[in-house]
């Protein structure tokens, strides 16, 4: 069956993020070992509170002081959690431009309080805007939801809420772990190794899906 919607993952797949600075950002504060609370495959549930809006800022802030036994300022914990966030190259926005006139477009993405306004503050100093909403139909947060991915909810969520066919919808993300979940969820969904891929990758020069994505959606 053609496909018809794309939902596009932010970090990673059209925001370029490094986890491993956050976690040496952390380390540098002392927290040697920051990499067994965070890492892109799993994390502790402070962390998937604070995705979910589950938890505030503050509140995360404070378990992390207590967590750490560290006096860490608020200024010190955010410039750490925010140094994953690199850059949105341009070309990425030009191609969702192109794309979204053969496609209904969506963003879904796990992201929180802290981050999204960082992404914020960089994206209207570089680009004028301050996200990608004007290029989705819709975009759909994390923390604004309550859900995350990989759950299945986060999913449903989404087809319920667009009345879309799930064989005609495309789910395209660098986290192994949420690609599987929108397969439960009964998705089409493409895992995005960004060691060898950009997402560029996944569209021909008519900004339709190409042979790539095909290749991907047969891969386990």
């Amino acid at each position: 069956m053609q496909i018809r919607n794309i939902i596009f993952d932010l970090g990673g797949v059209l925001l370029n993020i490094d986890y491993q600075r956050t976690i040496e950002a952390f380390k540098d504060l002392g927290i040697q070992y920051f990499d067994g609370l965070f890492t892109q495959a799993s994390q502790i549930g402070l962390f998937d509170s604070l995705d979910r809006g589950d938890i505030s800022p503050e509140t995360f802030r404070n378990e992390l002081r207590k967590i750490t036994e560290l006096p860490l300022t608020d200024q010190q914990i955010d410039s750490a959690w925010n140094a994953m966030l690199l850059d949105m190259p341009g070309k990425r926005l030009a191609m969702l431009d192109r794309v979204s006139r053969h496609y209904r477009l969506f963003l879904l993405s796990n992201t929180n309080a802290i981050h999204y306004p960082a992404y914020q503050t960089y994206m209207d100093s570089q680009y004028g805007f301050s996200d990608l909403e004007a290029l989705f139909e819709k975009q759909y947060l994390s923390y604004e939801l309550g859900m995350r991915k990989p759950d299945v909810e986060i999913f449903e969520h989404i087809i319920h809420d667009k009345k879309l066919n799930k064989d005609q919808t495309l789910f395209v993300d660098d986290s192994y772990q949420h690609v599987e979940g929108a397969r439960k969820a009964g998705l089409l969904a493409v895992w995005i190794d960004i060691t060898s891929i950009d997402v560029l990758d996944l569209f021909s020069p008519a900004y339709r899906l190409n042979d790539l994505t095909d290749l991907l959606l047969k891969q386990p």
